[in-house]
């Protein structure tokens, strides 16, 4: 399927929920978020934040009332698999543009375990020239594309986890240039008689940048590097391996490509649940704070107790539930239906 091809205009409807999409390579997130929402004949639609178009992996869907809580996994940690190529520097740090510099790959796995646990805590980055953040209202990227160098300051990020997949390299022994991928087949993007590669899965903060933290490992093993591949394995909660390809999508009839949506407080999944009997619940649907015997919380997620109905979401001071963000009575009988 092409990001190009044509949707048929048609009706639409209201649908409600996560749709979690395998994004291919090569599409933007606009344009698989417009594919789906021309499949599922959606009235409103949007996504969680982008992903590279070199990048393939979870993209999770807001449809309806869904997208009262995109930011929320908007903020939730990521986990992606990262291939990165040793010994090469690329002036966009990925696979996109030229060679800018080779140097020699000297370093064995002990040298790579040591780089990569630099990077592992709390750390600074530099948002890279081709990234979408802003600047006087245009992405980097459009900077870039111009021979532009904008100044970036550093931001802090955390990067929870960093595991080594597969590593091909100088003297690396058999066993460790193809170690299995535990997800089962080969791992994306190895090619087992590269000279110089390094598979990775990386668990961290929002706001981290991938492409920069290959280059950054790449500085510390004396050789540079750059990113060969990139797949976005989860989301907070929610995996890839629970996701839909485009094509599975468009495969399905009409009518049942509804039913693959997922309840929308799946984005809120590691919350705190509070449950509320009917009159309670009605009156929370209303926006009332309701008095409560419960721990202070930032953010929990609230349902009527029977029958159970997730109704929204809130936070918890002083004794009181306070409201946050509510689903309307139309759309808790519409997704209970």
């Amino acid at each position: 399927m092409s990001p190009d091809a044509p949707v048929a205009r048609i009706p639409r409807r209201a649908v409600h929920g996560v749709l979690l999409i395998d994004k291919p390579l090569g599409w933007t997130s606009n344009d698989a978020l417009q594919k789906a929402k021309g499949l599922l004949r959606a009235e409103k639609a949007g996504h969680t934040g982008t992903l590279d178009p070199l990048a393939t992996g979870l993209l999770p869907l807001c449809f309806g009332a869904a997208t009262k809580w995109a930011q929320a996994s908007l903020d939730a940690d990521k986990r992606y698999r990262a291939t990165l190529r040793l010994g090469q520097r690329t002036r966009t740090g990925d696979l996109e543009a030229e060679v800018i510099d080779e140097r020699e790959v000297r370093c064995d796995l002990a040298a790579v375990q040591a780089a990569c646990a630099r990077f592992t805590g709390a750390i600074e980055q530099r948002p890279p020239m081709h990234s979408a953040l802003k600047h006087e209202g245009r992405a980097l990227y459009e900077y870039a594309r111009q021979g532009i160098e904008v100044e970036r300051s550093a931001r802090s990020v955390v990067i929870h986890r960093i595991d080594i997949v597969a590593w091909q390299g100088p003297g690396a022994p058999r066993s460790e240039a193809t170690r299995p991928d535990p997800q089962g087949g080969a791992s994306e993007g190895v090619e087992p008689h590269s000279p110089a590669t390094l598979v990775i899965d990386v668990v961290c903060s929002k706001g981290t940048y991938i492409r920069t933290l290959a280059e950054d490992i790449g500085e510390a093993l004396g050789c540079g590097a750059h990113l060969a591949a990139l797949r976005r394995t989860g989301s907070g909660m929610l995996d890839v391996a629970d996701a839909l390809t485009l094509d599975a999508l468009a495969a399905l009839p009409d009518e049942d490509r509804p039913k693959r949506l997922r309840p929308p407080d799946e984005l809120l999944a590691g919350w705190p649940e509070v449950r509320l009997p009917g009159d309670e619940a009605a009156r929370f649907l209303t926006g009332l704070r309701r008095r409560v015997a419960l721990a202070d919380e930032p953010a929990v997620r609230v349902y009527a107790e029977r029958p159970r109905a997730f109704l929204g979401s809130a936070h918890v001071a002083r004794g009181e539930l306070i409201p946050d963000r509510l689903l309307s009575p139309g759309e808790v009988q519409a997704m209970a239906a």
